[in-house]
Formats: C-alpha cells, sequence, structure tokens
C-alpha cells in the first residue's frame, strides 16, 4: 500500500519545483500503471481504432514519431523521458535509432535497466548534457510542462541541436485565462505550469526556432481517456485500491471529470508542435 500523506500532495502540486514534481511522479506514477496496465504515463491519442489506453498511448508516440521525422539514422534526447516506454516503442520501429533518455527522476531512469541504443542520463531539463550542434531530435512528450523555467530547456535544445535539426513537444495547455474559476480543482490537481498556447508559441519563437507544424488534439486525448475511466471506474478503482487509499482515487475521479469539462468547454487544449531553428 502507499501511503501519501495529503498535506505533501497538496504541497507538491502547488510548488512544483523539480523536487516536488520528482516526489510527484515517484509516488503517483503507479496509479497510471495499475488504471492501464502499462509503463507508458501519457494521455494517450484517441480514436475509434484506438479505444484502450495502451493502444491510445502508442498511438501518441507513433503520431509524434512521425512529426519528428524519426529515422533509423537519426540521434533523439527524449526529455521527461518517464519510464522510457515511448523511447522502448520508438527504438523498435527505428531499430537503428540512438536515444537519450533524461529524466531528473532517478528511481524512473532505472526502471527499465539496460536497453539497446538506449542510454539513460540523470539530468535536469534546463542543463542537458550533450555538446553544442551534437543532435538530430530533441522531444518532449507531455513532459515541458514540468520543466522551470522552460524558457532554459527551449535555449538548451536549440544550443544542442544540430542546424538542421528539430526540436517536438507535446504539451497540454490552457486556452486564454486559467484562472481559478475556470479551471477550478484542475488548479491545484493539474499538477503542472498552466502555459497558454499563446505563451508557449511566443516563448518558441523568441529563442529562436520558428514552428512548422501545430496540432491541436485535446478532444482526442482528454475526453475520451475520461469516459474510458468513467465507464470503467468499477473495475479501475478496485484495481487502485489495492495500493492506494480511497482518497487518491477519489480525487483522480473528480479530476478526471473536471478534465473532460474543461476540454469541452474548450478551457484546455493539448497541442503538438514542431520546431525548426
Amino acid at each position: 500500500m502507499f501511503t501519501i500523506n495529503p498535506v505533501d500532495l497538496f504541497l507538491w502540486t502547488f510548488r512544483r519545483n523539480e523536487k516536488d514534481v520528482v516526489n510527484l511522479y515517484t509516488s503517483l506514477s503507479p496509479v497510471m500503471q495499475l488504471a492501464t496496465g502499462g509503463t507508458m504515463l501519457n494521455f494517450g491519442l484517441w480514436s475509434p481504432d484506438h479505444l484502450e489506453p495502451i493502444s491510445a498511448q502508442k498511438n501518441l508516440c507513433r503520431v509524434l514519431a512521425d512529426m519528428a521525422e524519426l529515422s533509423s539514422d537519426v540521434t533523439v534526447v527524449d526529455v521527461g523521458s518517464g519510464l522510457s516506454a515511448p523511447s522502448e516503442f520508438w527504438r523498435d520501429l527505428f531499430p537503428g535509432i540512438k536515444l537519450y533518455d533524461v529524466n531528473i527522476n532517478f528511481k524512473q531512469l532505472i526502471f527499465s535497466g539496460h536497453q539497446d541504443n538506449i542510454e539513460f542520463l540523470n539530468s535536469t531539463s534546463t542543463k542537458l548534457p550533450f555538446d553544442n550542434n551534437s543532435v538530430d531530435r530533441v522531444l518532449a512528450l507531455e513532459s515541458a510542462q514540468h520543466f522551470k523555467p522552460l524558457y532554459d530547456f527551449i535555449s538548451e535544445s536549440k544550443r544542442i541541436l544540430k542546424p538542421d535539426g528539430l526540436l517536438v513537444m507535446a504539451v497540454p495547455i490552457t486556452m486564454g485565462n486559467s484562472s481559478f474559476k475556470k479551471l477550478g480543482l484542475l488548479k491545484f490537481t493539474w499538477s503542472s505550469e498552466h502555459y497558454s498556447i499563446d505563451f508557449l508559441k511566443n516563448l518558441i519563437l523568441s529563442c529562436g526556432f520558428t514552428i512548422s507544424e501545430e496540432k491541436l488534439i485535446g478532444s482526442n486525448v482528454y475526453e475520451p481517456l475520461a469516459n474510458y475511466y468513467l465507464e470503467n471506474r468499477i473495475k479501475l478503482r478496485k484495481s487502485i485500491l489495492k495500493n492506494y487509499s480511497s482518497y487518491v482515487e477519489f480525487l483522480l475521479f473528480n479530476s478526471i471529470q473536471k478534465m473532460k469539462k474543461a476540454s469541452e468547454s474548450k478551457v484546455i487544449d493539448y497541442v503538438l508542435l514542431k520546431c525548426h531553428l
């Protein structure tokens, strides 16, 4: 049984510094694993062909790979790599790819053990341990919303990318004002920075990138994910309660309901961005 102090949970979510994010993901990542039966931690990209969590999560990884123009001869840095399941997925699609998984959370980083063509680096996102102009791709799959300051991550990405390199991000965003009135419970349970689409794009441009492709996919992320949880709550709750107290599941349930409503009201969205130097 995982024991989480509600006060700690509130403080981690409210402060959101690097140590808090590490503590939060160390404590709550297993909830996602219990709910999906896998080790990917993203929300997934859902469609009639992808109606289960793992399938939807792999679909999001596949779409990001297409946007990033991954191929077997590129060097890729996955920043905020979670439990490294996306990198393993990309490595299996492109056997000759060279991947570097960067994660400040050492416990997550060592989860997968040794992996062919994947090197694990325990580092912050704002000081990437690579030479100038040395990599082909920098990816941030549902992680950039945690990087503080985000400007430093984007600037570091620019430094380490080759002149023809790409920065590709998948980021939960807000649409305009992210006030408590609009976000409600999500203001506290959405455990990341609440970047607006305009702020994010302007920051990328100010760092010297151009944005060549933008996809808003929130309606195929939040709402079907929420529907899946709501339709399967009895089974998922039973699984979660084997390892967590009931208040954790109750908070998750209410957050998912609010997430669905905020997406339907276009208060939140989810963007994929392809950025060139």
